[in-house]
């Protein structure tokens, strides 16, 4: 039993996996941006990872030491560098779908693209500023966490460290170190209280034009809108998940609380649990749907087709 409790705490203590990338006002200051096209034909800026890893030669080494900090922990740290190595920033989703009767289509911003394929759980983002000093360069810094699925800032540190002779990576390692003990409160204060409420995300349900019936159309005397929901309330942490607005053609929920992992302590996402949910449509109504991801956070369900 002793044993049993011990698993139990060290699973509930479990960190979250991070990735840090230099923040949107470091990369305008140094040129480091492009831009995409958002699904509402709109031209976003937007940093340029890739060019600023290419180009900056300190900013490896900066990410590096913040890193170590941060690992040191307990923290699970996934290399920025070599995940945007293997992701060319596009102005749209690179797996672009589409209807054969509605076209609908989907896109996302390259920083969706990097949190869906990196799947990291919290995003953090850099800036700093070197000064001259008297006594040599001293580093102005500030260091944001934003939960991945939802954009929310968790925590924040902000200082300067003492000049001296050092190179940018070490000055900012040594700025940083006498804040990260707050900094890595604030984000442990987080976690711990998704544990309990669960991890927020988006689910939205729409339909083909092509298909025939609706979420109005009836299913062992029940509605199809009022099925899903019993499922929600199954699936989701303690039942919770708002319906923010619903036709017969769509469904909104938001604030839909899904636990952090499932059963083989694999991570769970807005795809994963809209996966489960498209599963049970077609095992238990033999209704073809297709889910459509934005970032970690957000899924789409469209009924009718694949």
């Amino acid at each position: 039993m002793v044993v049993l409790f011990s698993l139990t705490l060290n699973a509930q203590e479990k960190k979250p996996t991070l990735m840090i990338l230099p923040s949107d006002a470091w990369c305008e200051a140094r040129y480091f941006t492009t831009t995409y096209t958002d699904i509402d034909g709109t031209k976003v800026s937007v940093p340029d990872y890739q060019k600023a890893f290419k180009e900056d030669s300190e900013l490896g080494m900066t990410i590096s030491k913040i890193g170590q900090l941060l690992t040191s922990k307990g923290y699970s740290l996934k290399d920025a560098e070599q995940n945007i190595k293997n992701i060319s920033t596009r102005t749209s989703e690179d797996n672009m779908t589409f209807s054969k009767t509605s076209a609908s289509t989907f896109a996302e911003s390259p920083l969706d693209m990097i949190k869906k394929r990196a799947k990291m759980d919290i995003l953090i983002q850099l800036w700093w500023k070197v000064n001259l000093d008297a006594g040599g360069r001293s580093v102005s810094f500030t260091l944001e966490a934003f939960d991945s699925y939802t954009n929310k800032r968790i925590a924040t540190a902000t200082g300067t460290g003492k000049p001296s002779q050092e190179s940018v990576p070490v000055l900012l390692e040594n700025a940083v170190k006498s804040k990260i003990k707050d900094f890595d409160k604030q984000m442990t204060t987080y976690y711990k209280g998704l544990h309990k409420q669960g991890r927020e995300v988006l689910l939205t349900i729409k339909r083909w034009d092509s298909w025939e019936n609706d979420l109005e159309t009836e299913y062992d005397g029940e509605e199809l809108l009022d099925c899903i929901q019993a499922w929600l309330r199954k699936h989701t942490l303690n039942g919770n998940f708002n319906l923010t607005d619903a036709t017969e053609n769509f469904a909104q929920f938001e604030q839909v609380m899904i636990p952090l992992y499932d059963r083989d302590s694999e991570a769970v996402d807005a795809r994963s649990f809209a996966v489960e949910l498209r599963k049970y449509l077609r095992d238990e109504y033999d209704i073809v749907s297709k889910v459509m991801t934005r970032g970690l956070g957000e899924a789409i369900i469209v009924l009718g087709e694949k």
